[in-house]
């Protein structure tokens, strides 16, 4: 059938397990074509191409729930939900998310952006389904690497106290977005059928059912076998009173239907253990699922990638801080699963004893900063700005509080494009700002960026957040300086009263677009402490004063100038430009910021109007 022709998924049930088959060729044959033109998560999505149809096949969506961990696997349920013509502006402005959207669908009855949240919200649906005394299926739909995480784990261990059955699937592909880490990797790889088991039991069946005789020796086998496992199958999952099914080979249609139906009978919760491949049936993506985890356009034949030869500003933090692992061996890197986003993989390979993957843990990966910190060791902590958020805590209570010398690199700072509003790093000053202890800062080129970390890592011992978003800047080496905490720069200064504040590469931007126009040009480098040197000048001088951030408004930049001139009584013109409160869509960031009228051409025509030259 015409893939862009399905409306909703009811046409599974009338379908035999062939044109199930044929279904799951035809639905990877569409999602490579679309996304080598869109961009999007193409591994994980090929990866569950068979599980998803069989959970349409089997329950009755949207009666029954799907909740998908993360969502940016959940492009095979939005085709069978009737979005497949909607995918040529898949993640762009006024297209569909890559995400699960409840204001797309019916079908979409939760969504998530971050990992690990799956279980608990299921748990959430189940349980009100109960109390309105309703009888419809609640299914999530995790995979191995998002069951690392905190959030996950402690919903495991509520399935049996809240008593509301719930339907987990465990979509286990030994992969986060890099190889998974830990012992919960260690304990699934010690629980999946091999290969060799698969095929031996297959071809024991095959011998067996050619006779009578043999039909009723396998037949009293696999009924010892079924008692046998009953009592022996013990793990984390039956220890938290959760029946475990599996694992199941999440490729085999009929099989993984087969073990569906017997969750969807149960009345008590279950866990259906499912491997999978990521990246299944295109070999590019097979072969390096890392690489083809969230992707650009490629040439479908060749598997080119098109992919900008730039350096991107997190190959420059990371490469300015190999340099120093190379002479300093007091430098622990740490990152939360993360070693391919953040562009860590030479320092992974240099300093193998002194990087840490922790996998899905920002919690964790934070405060285990911290306590290394705490044992005369520098630490390195990139996470994006997005997930920053899950170590609120343990960055306020863990390295605040105790003042530990903890470089946090605040990778994806800013908007980042077509992931939207989940991703999004806009957030960080506003929730970092009110934090004693802290510095926030943020370069506006690669020399700039260099001697930040630098001082962050060398002359002061204070929480160091440096703030880089999703942008490409040519890396070179450099010498080092320290650029003093709380001090800011003239980029242009003249006698005018008008002066522009902003920070990051945007600064930089304005400076090119304002070069013949008569204002004073400020880079805020460090956003927190501010420069009160410079400002009691301004408020001297009574300068009419405008800040460009695009980042929200609240607590920002502008916000702390605001606030000091008040505390200072000062009468300065003052406008503050930057994001209002409120969650930005997907698209891509220079779309996005001409729809929120941040872009350069509107600023500038906003600050001349403002100034009246």
């Amino acid at each position: 059938m015409k893939i862009t022709d399905i409306k909703d998924p009811s046409f599974l049930k009338e379908l035999t397990n062939k044109e199930l088959e044929d279904l799951c060729i035809d639905i990877r044959k569409f999602i490579i074509d679309k996304l080598s033109k869109t961009g999007g998560h193409l591994a994980s999505n090929l990866g569950i191409v068979e599980l998803t149809v069989a959970l349409h096949y089997v329950f009755d969506s949207p009666n029954d729930k799907f909740i998908f961990d993360v969502g940016h696997q959940s492009y095979v349920h939005k085709i069978l939900t009737g979005r497949a013509k909607m995918f040529d502006k898949l993640r762009q402005i006024d297209g569909i998310s890559g995400f699960q959207k409840r204001k797309e669908s019916i079908h979409d009855p939760f969504e998530a952006g971050h990992s690990s949240t799956s279980i608990a919200a299921a748990l959430g649906f189940a349980y009100a389904r109960d109390l309105d005394k309703k009888k419809n299926e609640v299914i999530a739909i995790i995979g191995d690497g998002s069951l690392t995480g905190g959030l996950a784990l402690e919903a495991l261990n509520n399935v049996d106290n809240l008593g509301s059955k719930v339907i987990i699937i465990l979509n286990d592909n030994n992969m986060s977005i890099s190889k998974n880490v830990g012992g919960m990797s260690e304990f699934l790889n010690k629980i999946r059928i091999s290969n060799s088991y698969t095929n031996a039991k297959h071809g024991y069946k095959l011998m067996l059912n050619k006779s009578k005789t043999g039909k009723k020796i396998y037949k009293f086998t696999h009924d010892v076998k079924e008692c046998f496992k009953s009592k022996l199958n013990d793990n984390l999952f039956t220890n938290l009173n959760i029946d475990y099914l599996g694992p199941i080979d999440g490729h085999n249609i009929k099989d993984v239907i087969k073990a569906l139906k017997k969750a969807k009978s149960s009345k008590k919760s279950i866990l259906v253990h499912v491997v999978t491949q990521k990246g299944k049936g295109y070999k590019p993506a097979e072969e390096n699922s890392s690489s083809w985890h969230g992707v650009g356009s490629f040439d479908v034949e060749t598997g080119i990638q098109n992919k900008s030869i730039v350096t991107s500003l997190s190959e420059v933090v990371s490469n300015t801080v190999h340099e120093f692992m190379e002479s300093d061996k007091d430098i622990v890197t740490i990152t939360p699963a993360m070693i391919s986003g953040s562009k860590l993989e030479k320092i992974f390979k240099d300093f193998p004893d002194r990087s840490i993957d922790t996998g899905i843990t920002e919690s964790f990966a934070t405060t285990l900063a911290c306590s290394i910190a705490l044992n005369n060791k520098k630490v390195f902590l990139p996470i994006y700005s997005s997930f920053l958020q899950r170590a609120y805590d343990n960055i306020n209570h863990d390295i605040a509080r105790m003042n530990a010398h903890v470089v946090i690199g605040i990778d994806r700072a800013g908007l980042v494009g077509e992931d939207g509003e989940t991703h999004h790093g806009v957030f960080d000053i506003s929730f970092l700002n009110s934090i004693p202890n802290i510095v926030i800062c943020m370069g506006k080129d690669n020399e700039e960026i260099r001697d930040l970390l630098y001082t962050g890592f060398y002359k002061q011992t204070n929480p160091f957040c440096i703030r880089y978003e999703r942008d490409v800047l040519e890396y070179e080496k450099t010498s080092f300086k320290e650029i003093k905490i709380g001090t800011w720069e003239y980029l242009k200064k003249s006698k005018s009263k008008n002066v522009v504040i902003s920070y990051g590469t945007d600064v930089m931007l304005l400076n090119d677009a304002l070069e013949d126009k008569d204002i004073n040009i400020i880079n805020a480098r460090y956003i927190k402490p501010i420069d009160k040197d410079i400002l009691k000048d301004l408020i001297k001088n009574n300068s009419n004063i405008y800040v460009y951030e695009t980042n929200i408004k609240t607590n920002g930049l502008g916000s702390n100038i605001l606030e000091y001139f008040n505390h200072k009584e000062a009468k300065n013109k003052i406008k503050i430009t930057g994001i209002d409160n409120k969650f930005i869509n997907h698209g891509k960031i220079k779309e996005l910021k001409k729809n929120i009228n941040l872009d350069i051409d509107y600023i500038v025509t906003d600050i001349c109007n403002y100034f009246k030259i």
